[in-house]
């Protein structure tokens, strides 16, 4: 498999030989150098002939420094020595960049590691970033990587009163798209693709082909992204999603659970693919830092039978019946949003925060699932890249 950024610098380097160009990137940005060492996406576009303007930084950074919903500042960047332009601010306005960041640009080339769940705010980014480049006639250039947890498509729509930041586009939890093809899908074609060799959409993430580097703080496996796309749920509630553990997401739990009971209660809702083991936990740091945790450890037993959207589900539904004067919703501000629940922006649909609180099964709830995956394969088809 080659990746897209490996083929601009090589046989596409025309592209951008002799063109100032910024790059949007981060510390997954990263391409097999000479030897051992991997070739951070500037230093590779400015060997293939490019002049460096300016780097774009998404959530966490350059350097995927910033935990989640902390404000990252510009500036020169000390390690690489580029300018710095933070797509990641202080208010929501920051998450545009405005066109003076652009001036003198011939070219945006975008190098980002997805996930490929419509909360991870990096297709987001780059949708925005190709808007404005295309507004100002700018080229815009997607290099793009794999999907790594597949093609599979899992979840409901998100609707015009919910979108956000963590929910930008009408896409489910689990798009089964690359960045590249859904940036297109977004923006109607107004970026420039350099697609992947030798990809298949079924494949699932091969550390032997590309090495794992966490895209983002707390996505530190592949396990973690194979859960992810229902385990992020857990962030609209006042229970640990493992943030302060070196297994986000794949525990989660609070101080008033008892993690045998809660495991067992789990495993009743028969779900595929997954194992549940009791677990206790002490996070370092955000919600419950130095307490004792009770809850579950995730385990992925088979992931091609995986509905982590589902999970999700089941483990909101098993909480809130078990620990119904406990389990309580987030309510502060969530990614620059403060007039709704972070839990609605997150489920996508109004009414269903209601139907897990007053117990609904999973089945009840993923209900209107099978409508919006087919409408939305359908959708998608005209934009895949790859079989």
């Amino acid at each position: 498999m080659r990746l897209g950024l490996e083929r601009l610098v090589g046989e596409e380097a025309a592209r951008v030989r002799g063109r100032r160009v910024g790059v949007l990137c981060h510390h997954a940005s990263f391409i097999r150098g000479q030897g051992s060492v991997l070739e951070f996406a500037p230093d590779a576009l400015r060997r293939a002939g490019a002049e460096i303007g300016c780097l774009f930084g998404p959530e966490h950074g350059v350097w995927g420094t910033a935990q989640d919903m902390i404000p990252v500042g510009g500036g020169q960047d000390p390690a690489s020595g580029y300018p710095v332009v933070s797509l990641y601010g202080q208010d929501e306005r920051s998450l545009r960049p405005a066109p003076e960041a652009l001036a003198g640009l011939d070219a945006v080339v975008i190098d980002l590691q997805d996930i490929g769940s419509r909360y991870y705010t990096y297709v987001a980014t780059a949708v925005k970033v190709v808007e404005v480049a295309h507004a100002l006639g700018i080229e815009a250039i997607v290099c793009d990587r794999p999907n790594p947890i597949g093609g599979a498509v899992e979840g409901n729509r998100v609707l015009p009163t919910l979108r956000s930041f963590v929910g930008a586009f009408d896409v489910p939890q689990r798009h089964g798209m690359t960045l590249g093809e859904l940036v297109q899908m977004v923006t109607g074609g107004r970026a420039t693709v350099l697609e992947l060799e030798d990809w298949r959409r079924e494949r699932l993430w091969d550390p032997n082909e590309l090495p794992w580097i966490p895209p983002s703080p707390n996505m530190p496996t592949l396990g973690t992204a194979l859960v992810y796309p229902g385990l992020c749920l857990i962030e609209g509630t006042n229970l640990s999603e493992g943030r302060g553990t070196t297994t986000p997401f794949e525990v989660f739990g609070a101080p008033f659970i008892d993690p045998f009971p809660f495991a067992r209660a789990l495993a009743e809702h028969r779900l595929p693919g997954i194992a549940f083991r009791p677990h206790v936990f002490e996070p370092t740091f955000q919600k419950y830092a130095r307490s004792r945790c009770g809850g579950v450890q995730l385990l992925v037993t088979d992931w091609r039978a995986l509905q982590p959207v589902r999970l999700g589900l089941a483990i909101l539904s098993t909480v809130f019946r078990l620990y119904p004067n406990e389990a309580r919703w987030r309510e502060a501000e969530y990614e620059y949003v403060t007039d709704r629940r972070a839990i609605d922006l997150l489920l996508g649909e109004p009414g269903l925060r209601e139907a897990l609180e007053a117990g609904a099964s999973v089945a009840e709830l993923s209900a209107s699932f099978a409508s919006a995956e087919t409408e939305f394969e359908e959708r998608r088809r005209p934009w895949l890249l790859y079989p």
